[in-house]
């Protein structure tokens, strides 16, 4: 597991017990018992999740005479049933989170299965464990998500992202002193995403020692903690040799000496700036679209569908445990497939007219 990895995994492990403490007693029964079958982030967006929802419930007659997320026991979830459950999923879709604050939070479809799931995980756990008898969850339909079109860079479009990372042409003034120091750091970072296709969090998390430009590899770690190794191309290589020739004269800070992309503070960058670096550049080379890094990452398996026609292939490269998750993002492209497919047979061999005119009978000209 890279340096990274243990930073983040210690610090959410920290934040979920932390929030746990403040959960019904039963979620720290739960927590224990998923450990082993789920990930960090998994398990503390679980927590979060429950937070809101039994900060709902506590404002319910189920809850009456409670005062407190912890006084919620056994005997109250045995209460819970289906509408209470999808009364909290139309309240979550417009609501107020903090009484302090008059900010209202919205949650769409995604959102809204995704705070189900959470609410789902802990009654199936629960009621495996026989430590209650209702399973009132399971009874709640999934909200039905509708697809999203795929926004991806066409290749003029990628070829103009990398000339506007290079050459630093549409910054404004201000950007453009800080594109001097940066611009090696900056292409390297855009090449890797549109010549792997790997997630952003995986990139922040690469180390020195997880290049190996003898073999072209570089190790990362995948959602869920696996760690793998992924082949990168010949110009991805010498982006990065750039880089690190860059990268050999400058000092880290504390604690991330290990870390290949640094920021300006020599400290390794985080998601959110990479994430403001993309945009950066994309609103210059793509105007009239809104790119992010999964933007590049979608590019990237775009591009490789298109030329491989094989979605197991894209699959693996992608990390995608399931190729029903790639062929649901990619599906769009086999309808080209299909088109180019419709003229790769001939039924008449070379002698095939351009413009077979109509039997008489169905020709009867112009009305």
């Amino acid at each position: 597991m890279s340096e990274y990895s243990i930073e983040k995994t210690k610090k959410y492990t920290l934040k979920l017990r932390e929030l746990v403490l403040t959960l019904p007693p039963c979620c720290t029964d739960f927590f224990r018992g998923i450990e082993l079958t789920t990930g960090i982030m998994t398990r503390y967006g679980y927590a979060v999740d429950l937070k809101t929802f039994f900060t709902y419930l506590l404002g319910t007659d189920i809850c009456e005479g409670l005062e407190s997320m912890r006084q919620i026991d056994y005997a109250v979830l045995e209460k819970i049933d289906s509408v209470c459950i999808e009364c909290y999923l139309e309240y979550v879709s417009l609501y107020q989170p903090d009484e302090d604050s008059d900010e209202l939070v919205i949650n769409g479809e995604r959102a809204k299965a995704r705070k189900l799931s959470a609410i789902r995980a802990l009654f199936k756990y629960l009621y495996k464990k026989e430590r209650i008898k209702n399973n009132a969850p399971a009874l709640v339909d999934t909200p039905k998500l509708h697809e999203k079109p795929i926004i991806r860079l066409e290749p003029d479009e990628m070829e103009k992202l990398l000339e506007t990372v290079e050459n630093g042409d549409g910054l404004t003034e201000k950007q453009r002193i800080y594109h001097q120091t940066n611009a090696i750091r900056d292409t390297a970072i855009i090449t890797l995403f549109l010549g792997t296709g790997m997630r952003i969090s995986e990139l922040v998390g690469i180390d020195l020692d997880d290049l190996n430009f003898m073999s072209n590899e570089v190790r990362i770690t995948r959602k869920g903690g696996n760690e793998e190794q992924i082949v990168f191309g010949s110009e991805v290589r010498q982006a990065l040799l750039r880089y690190m020739l860059y990268r050999e004269g400058m000092i880290a800070a504390e604690g991330h000496e290990n870390a290949l992309f640094l920021s300006l503070q020599k400290k390794r960058m985080s998601v959110r700036s990479v994430e403001v670096l993309v945009k950066k550049y994309a609103r210059i080379a793509a105007p009239l679209k809104k790119i992010s890094p999964h933007k590049l990452r979608s590019t990237y398996g775009t591009m490789l569908y298109r030329e491989t026609g094989d979605i197991y292939l894209v699959a693996d490269v992608l990390g995608h445990k399931d190729v029903n998750t790639t062929r649901k993002h990619y599906a769009a492209m086999s309808e080209d497939r299909r088109r180019l497919a419709a003229e790769v047979v001939k039924l008449r061999g070379e002698n095939e007219p351009e413009d077979d005119p109509l039997p008489p009978h169905l020709d009867q000209g112009d009305e």
